[in-house]
């Protein structure tokens, strides 16, 4: 079975990323030549645990890995401070140690949540991310970003931890529903938004190949997106430039997800198609695209099945996202940085969007 191994340069921290099928059940040695002590402790959900963790544990005690393990619920009401004391009091009542290593299986709360739980414990323990979701697979598990959600907004606490080693098996996603699919292709095709208009067009010939299960399609997807991913954590880490580019959409469609209560009502990467959406419409709102690439993004989601307007099962409100998006962490001296877009594979960064423009787009968005 082919595997794609890329690696995030980071130095010293440096580890690579595995995409390919069967990784899974070979999971085991792959964690053991990563490990610096003998244990480890596995964090999942309980939809995932029921498909993958009994596979994963065997791997485990084929690789002589002495191994203790927890499951939490599954959505995005998890990735809070009482489950991330829940979770840290099971890994240390499991005696977990300094080189303890502590492994997410599942989806973007799973990791998230572990990786941050992983950054505090013990002062920093290292950890793996096999995950099980699109979405994951190709944004979340790579880049070291970890984070909770609190009553003021997304991802608002947490920490820049690192993984040890990405395990992305694409024969998991098999499993995953349509729309989780979907969400996570959201985050697939921003990587061709970004800066990379080739892949986009690519996606518009080969996108229902990916959703559908086409293992080699499936597979140039996710690589394509880490490769994307990778080269952009290796230059800025932290976040100080260019890489948040990589927050395209995600200014609105954390806003979007505020206004939902960060519940299954919008998926995150239904909040991040919407906010991509966005972004394209102020873009042309600003005369700094053509209509015609917000037009052709906005037809590709939707022949997909991805949202591309506001569901109607509630009165939105532009101030309110506006709100919203104050409270983001990428504010800046009171100001808002979006990340815009000159045309499709032409995005940039800025803080200087004008107030009224801002709220006459979102005020037509939302139907005011």
């Amino acid at each position: 079975m082919t595997v794609q191994e890329l690696t995030v340069a980071l130095g010293e921290r440096s580890y690579p990323i595995r995409i390919g099928r069967g990784l899974l059940d070979r999971a085991g040695a792959q964690i053991k030549a990563a490990m610096r002590g003998h244990n480890a402790f596995v964090v999942t959900d309980d939809v995932v645990a029921p498909l993958y963790l009994d596979r994963l544990l065997a791997s485990l005690d084929g690789a002589g890995i002495a191994h203790a393990h927890t499951v939490l619920a599954h959505g995005e009401q998890t990735k809070d401070f009482a489950h991330l004391e829940d979770l840290l009091d099971a890994i240390l009542e499991a005696r977990a140690e300094r080189k303890t290593m502590v492994v997410a299986l599942g989806g973007g709360v799973i990791g998230d949540l572990t990786g941050f739980a992983a950054a505090v414990l013990l002062r920093g323990v290292d950890f793996v991310q096999i995950p099980t979701t699109l979405l994951a697979q190709v944004d979340s598990s790579v880049g070291g970003k970890t984070g909770l959600n609190t009553r003021q907004g997304k991802n608002l606490v947490g920490a820049f931890h690192q993984p040890r080693l990405v395990l992305a098996d694409t024969d998991v996603l098999d499993t995953l529903p349509r729309r989780q699919l979907l969400a996570g292709y959201a985050e697939v095709a921003k990587y061709g938004v970004i800066d990379d208009e080739p892949f986009f067009a690519w996606l518009e010939a080969n996108a229902p190949r990916v959703l559908d299960g086409d293992p080699a399609a499936r597979a140039e997807a996710v690589a394509v997106s880490c490769r994307a991913k990778a080269r952009i954590v290796g230059a800025d880490e932290r976040e100080s430039g260019q890489r948040a580019l990589l927050n395209l959409g995600h200014t609105f469609g954390h806003a979007l997800e505020a206004e939902t209560g960060f519940c299954d009502e919008m998926l995150h990467g239904e909040a991040v198609a919407l906010g991509m959406v966005m972004a394209l419409r102020l873009s042309v709102h600003l005369g700094l695209a053509p209509a015609a690439d917000a037009e052709r993004l906005e037809r590709h989601f939707a022949a997909l099945g991805l949202p591309v307007r506001l569901p109607g099962n509630r009165a939105w409100d532009a101030g309110r996202l506006i709100h919203h998006m104050g409270g983001d962490k990428k504010v800046e001296a009171g100001r808002v940085t979006f990340v815009l877009a000159r045309g499709l594979g032409a995005c940039f960064l800025t803080r200087e969007v004008a107030d009224e423009a801002l709220e006459t787009m979102l005020r037509d968005f939302v139907g005011e």
